[in-house]
């Protein structure tokens, strides 16, 4: 990503606050039509929650791709999202005996900075395979997840 250094000019990670994330694999490579691969993306969603570091309130694991909606609990976005990253790279490439990158460096966030623009920002991201073509129905992509069900 030749302009993810210009990604983090001006970043602010904030407790509390509502961020909507966004990370891409390395050259957008398909890797999530894999289940077991995605689901290790998963479990490493559900561990930052479990470890107290973010609340997931909405999340997508597309193909090649990743949204989440998370209120930050501790720490930094770019260390959680460095977390998400690390750890399921890590997992994914042990199972497949495979070294090196999984995701492209850099990510894209957005802090929320109304309550209404929350529920907007959940059904955008629950919507994303519905909009991608590869289901009719958003209940029937099994690769997402959102407070509001």
């Amino acid at each position: 990503m030749p302009h993810s250094s210009s990604l983090r000019v001006g970043r602010f990670s904030e407790p509390q606050r509502i961020y909507l994330l966004t990370a891409t694999t390395e050259g957008r490579k398909t890797l999530f039509t894999d289940f077991a691969l995605a689901r290790l993306v998963v479990a490493e969603l559900k561990a930052t929650q479990q470890d107290g570091l973010a609340d997931s309130l909405a999340w997508v694991l597309m193909p090649d791709h990743l949204h989440w909606l998370v209120a930050l609990q501790q720490g930094s976005i770019s260390n959680l999202m460095r977390r998400i990253k690390g750890r399921s790279a890590k997992r994914i490439n042990a199972l497949v005996g495979h070294q090196g990158k999984l995701w492209q460096d850099g990510f894209h966030d957005r802090a929320l900075r109304h309550e209404e623009d929350v529920l907007p920002a959940a059904r955008y991201i629950v919507a994303n395979p519905l909009r991608a073509g590869l289901v009719c129905r958003v209940g029937d992509y099994p690769l997402w997840d959102s407070v509001w069900l």
